[in-house]
C-alpha cells in the first residue's frame, strides 16, 4: 500500500495533467494512466523514506490534531523553522499529515 499524498504536489499535479492529457488524445489508455499514478505513489513514497537524509526542526502553536483511520493531522499556527542553529522561514499557518510509514500489505 503506498499513500497518494505526493499527487498533491506540483510534480504530481503535472503529471496528472500530462496523463489526462494523453488520455484525451487517446494515446494512452485510461488503465495505463492509473498504471503510471500507482507507480508514481510507490516510487515518491520508497524515494523519500530511503534517500532523504536532512532534517529540519520547527515550534509552533498547535491550534487542532486528529487520528482518524491511522492518518494523523496537526494544525499549528506561527510556525518557525530551523536547520541546525540556522532560522530558515517562518510560516503563519501549518498542516501536517502524517500517515504510518511501516503500512502492512507491502510487497
Amino acid at each position: 500500500m503506498s499513500y497518494q499524498l505526493y499527487r498533491n504536489t506540483t510534480l504530481g499535479n503535472c503529471l496528472q495533467e500530462s496523463l489526462d492529457e494523453l488520455v484525451q488524445s487517446e494515446q494512452i489508455s485510461a488503465p495505463l494512466a492509473l498504471q503510471v499514478l500507482l507507480q508514481f505513489d510507490k516510487s515518491m513514497n520508497s524515494a523519500l523514506a530511503s534517500k532523504v537524509k536532512s532534517k529540519l526542526t520547527f515550534k509552533g502553536n498547535l491550534k487542532t490534531y486528529r487520528f482518524c483511520d491511522n492518518v494523523w493531522t496537526f494544525v499549528m499556527n506561527t510556525v518557525e523553522f530551523r536547520e541546525g542553529c540556522t532560522d530558515v522561514c517562518g510560516v503563519d499557518k501549518l498542516r501536517i499529515v502524517a500517515c504510518d510509514g511501516k503500512a502492512t500489505g507491502e510487497s
